[in-house]
């Protein structure tokens, strides 16, 4: 095995792998994908198997669905609006938004959905942009009429169907009350498939194509997208959701079929793309560089400084904590970073080997990508195994840990 260690230790790539090889050996990790870099050429490691019952080895090329680590990828097609001045950070969404116009908020955030007041003042860009509109997945609300409805209403079980197409989701999000004043509380989720409507609406494209024309071309970004094509299904294998007792493998979502078989109506910017991590390190070596891929500008330094620096107040941040170290049972630990910025996590605080500043963050079907500005580093690990058990949490803290051992400065 020849080691790429530019920046790193070739001991501590060693370890890198023989650690990652470990879980593979565990039996609870079927196969994964892992690349590290501190420039433009990556060391990546492809362990294990396509599917848990073994055969196709899996291959560097594999696609992953990214859940929530498509977030980052969302607020890039907002910031190159911004950039155009296509709209502004504090401009209210009403214009293009209209179904959240004059909006109602619960008098009680866990109360009856008909005891409302006005809200304060109009939902805003960077309300959306901070994941501050006054609606989203909140754990604190679990068992509330608002959050039994967000749930329904947004459609976070994809076993009940498909979510409606565009208008009709904005729709039905429309038809219901606020959790908190906008811009009041950090709340997770909701406002990145808003955000991909309103880049859809301003734009005059679909989400997708602008994703594409604007930030996946030009990153050359080929294997990111809402579906898997037919011609590279073979490359996506099945997604686990493991049984929390057992730990038995359970398919969430076969490749051939599945989920990403096609193109779907409604397009997820919270959690819905697939992709590689040959793509996915294009992404964040941009971010890296403040916006610049080779000689092309993508987005503007101001607007990756405002992506990737912590936008939350006091107040909103103890909300974001909440997630994390409140459900721990939830997260396995993950999220404990302090920060977000418009899209992803910002390290506030060192509680582990990661530096003040990292940025990036997690998906529930078992991937993790970050970029560390101190470090001029990138990591990214992509597996198929949703956490439901600990197993692919604690894989990605050994995954993070083996990395910062491994710099060789």
């Amino acid at each position: 095995m020849e080691y790429n260690t530019s920046g790193f230790s070739e001991t501590g790539l060693r370890r890198v792998r023989d650690v990652l090889t470990r879980h593979i050996e565990s039996g609870k990790i079927p196969g994964l994908v892992a690349l590290v870099s501190r420039g433009e050429e990556p060391h990546v490691e492809a362990l294990g198997t396509m599917r848990a019952e073994g055969g196709t080895p899996i291959g560097r090329d594999a696609i992953f669905r990214m859940a929530s680590v498509s977030k980052p990828v969302t607020v890039a097609a907002a910031m190159v609006l911004l950039d155009e001045c296509r709209f502004h950070l504090d401009d209210p969404v009403d214009p293009w938004l209209p179904e959240l116009s004059d909006r109602q908020v619960l008098r009680r955030a866990d109360g009856p959905l008909d005891d409302t007041v006005p809200a304060r003042r109009p939902i805003t860009v960077r309300d959306l942009l901070s994941s501050t509109f006054g609606l989203g997945v909140d754990l604190t609300l679990m068992g509330s009429p608002i959050m039994t409805e967000v749930l329904d209403r947004a459609n976070y079980n994809p076993d009940v169907g498909p979510a409606p197409e565009p208008d009709k989701w904005m729709r039905r999000l429309g038809e219901l009350p606020l959790s908190y004043q906008p811009g009041e509380r950090w709340q997770y989720e909701l406002s990145h498939d808003v955000l991909g409507v309103l880049v859809a609406r301003v734009s005059g494209q679909t989400f997708e194509t602008f994703l594409r024309e604007r930030i996946f071309d030009p990153l050359g970004m080929k294997d990111t997208g809402f579906h898997v094509p037919a011609d590279k299904m073979h490359r996506l294998g099945p997604n686990y959701t493991p049984d929390p007792q057992t730990g038995e493998f359970i398919v969430w979502d076969e490749a051939e079929g599945g989920r990403y078989s096609s193109p779907p109506v409604f397009q997820h910017g919270g959690g819905g793309l697939v992709s590689t991590v040959d793509d996915y390190h294009a992404y964040f070596r941009m971010l890296l560089n403040h916006g610049m891929h080779g000689s092309e500008r993508i987005l503007s330094r101001p607007a990756v400084e405002l992506m990737t620096t912590n936008r939350l107040t006091p107040e909103q941040q103890a909300d974001r904590n909440a997630l994390a170290k409140n459900n721990v049972h939830l997260s396995f630990g993950q999220g404990q970073q302090g920060g977000w910025g418009f899209g992803m996590a910002v390290r506030t605080y060192r509680g582990d080997y990661a530096s003040l500043g990292q940025f990036g963050w997690d998906g529930g079907t078992g991937t993790t990508a970050y970029a560390d500005p101190s470090n001029r580093l990138t990591g990214i690990l992509f597996t198929p195994v949703g956490l439901s058990t600990p197993d692919p949490a604690w894989l990605i803290h050994d995954f993070w840990t083996t990395i910062y051992q491994a710099l060789d400065d």
